[in-house]
């Protein structure tokens, strides 16, 4: 989700929590006030950094720079994730229905050079798997399905896009433009788009965001009647039918994953709250506004539980007291989804918030993320932890990253495997 403007992949941080139930900002529980050193785990444990592409959240800093600059910005980004002794970094290659790789399938982004299509002069992702390679840091590709453009005018891409040759693909949602999830000819499509990039490049992962089908928007309809009427008769409602549409684009990349590399990894990092317990007794102690489950068909506990995928790493975006969506609790529950599951468990952590004055109290406190850490220990469950994102990183406002890793990362470690 990404910051300049508060948009695409972190857009819940505008849309969910505006729809979150009143409440949050309470102070750290006692239990976890205070984080002094910890002996690191014997087990190794991932330790990632997301770099966003998307509106030029992180990379590039803005459209037009020169291969050179672009180039130094990339590697600055993987020396920066050394610097703070992370292991990981799961960089956005396909943020708009486009690449950061030479692609038969779609076109170069326009986030490079500030034109769709337009070849940058070099090679994004093909450069940054070599060089965190050389870093020893773990690549993973971070792939958006669905979404085609931040805007709802289909002539402003690229003459050659798909989308545009195929316009009964594409549905027009909330000012942006998505593809069809209700269709097997989109499913396919986007499939052998993000494979080619695992084909050509020795990724270590394969990882998705938050976007399946778009999060809601009041007054807004998502228009897949057509498909629905065409695809969905086997199914007693929209919801339960739109639910197997994203069940079958992650059973199917999974499967498809092995055969083209069959040493990566597929990981996806969901909005934090599956469903609420007033929704489902199985659900999270939590008022979240948006519940995966219910408004992006996403069922993501259902992955962990039938180890579809290798990992899961939900947005846990909220401080620890937070009455709607307590990260105590959130992390307390999905280690508890996670258990007896092949599937990895590893933390999404917003850095973004630390610091930031519109953000409640304990975002103010350097020591609130470590705290997060310190709670994570005591779940065997969670592998590791990701921070969103690698600005935030480099700019560590409030000196939130240098205290996680005084803290937890005073030695170096290897990621799971």
């Amino acid at each position: 989700m990404h910051r300049r403007p508060r948009l695409s992949r972190r857009a819940f941080a505008v849309t969910a929590l505006a729809t979150l139930a009143a409440g949050g900002g309470a102070a750290a529980t006692a239990a976890v006030a205070g984080t002094g050193h910890h002996p690191r785990r014997t087990a190794r444990e991932l330790r990632g950094m997301w770099i966003a592409s998307v509106a030029n959240r992180d990379f590039p800093s803005r459209a037009g720079l020169s291969a050179e600059e672009q180039r130094a910005e990339l590697t600055g980004l993987l020396d920066l994730a050394v610097r703070n002794r992370l292991n990981t970094v799961i960089f956005q290659v396909r943020p708009t229905a486009d690449a950061l790789w030479p692609s038969p399938y779609e076109p170069w982004s326009q986030y490079l050079t500030g034109t769709q299509g337009r070849a940058p002069g070099w090679d994004p992702l093909g450069t940054a798997v070599q060089e965190a390679h050389a870093r020893g840091l773990e690549l993973h590709a971070w792939f958006n399905p669905y979404r085609v453009a931040m805007h709802a005018d289909p002539t402003r891409l690229v003459a050659s896009h798909p989308a545009r040759q195929h316009p009964d693909w594409v549905v027009t949602y909330a000012g942006k433009l998505y593809y069809n999830p209700g269709l097997p000819e989109v499913r396919a499509f986007v499939q052998d788009a993000m494979l080619d990039a695992v084909g050509k490049y020795p990724v270590d992962a394969v990882h998705f965001d938050d976007y399946f089908y778009p999060y809601p928007v009041a007054g807004q309809t998502f228009d897949d009647d057509a498909a629905y009427a065409r695809h969905g008769a086997d199914f007693p409602d929209r919801a339960s039918w739109r639910r197997d549409n994203i069940d079958r684009l992650v059973r199917e990349t999974a499967a498809r994953l092995r055969q083209v590399r069959p040493a990566a990894r597929f990981g996806i990092s969901p909005f934090g709250v599956w469903r609420n317990a007033a929704t489902d007794p199985l659900g999270s102690d939590t008022r979240a506004g948006v519940q995966t489950y219910d408004d992006l068909h996403a069922d993501t506990r259902k992955w962990v539980r039938e180890g579809w995928i290798d990992y899961l790493c939900p947005q846990l975006y909220w401080n620890v007291g937070f009455a709607a969506a307590d990260y105590a609790e959130l992390l307390s529950w999905w280690s508890q989804v996670a258990q007896g599951s092949p599937t990895r468990l590893y933390v999404g952590e917003a850095l973004y918030k630390a610091g930031d004055p519109a953000q409640p109290a304990a975002w103010q406190d350097p020591a609130e993320l470590s705290r997060h850490l310190t709670l994570g220990r005591d779940h065997p469950q969670v592998r590791g932890h990701v921070f969103f994102a690698a600005r935030d990183v480099a700019a560590d406002r409030i000196g939130a990253m240098a205290r996680v890793v005084a803290d937890h990362y005073q030695q170096p470690a290897k990621p799971p495997r």
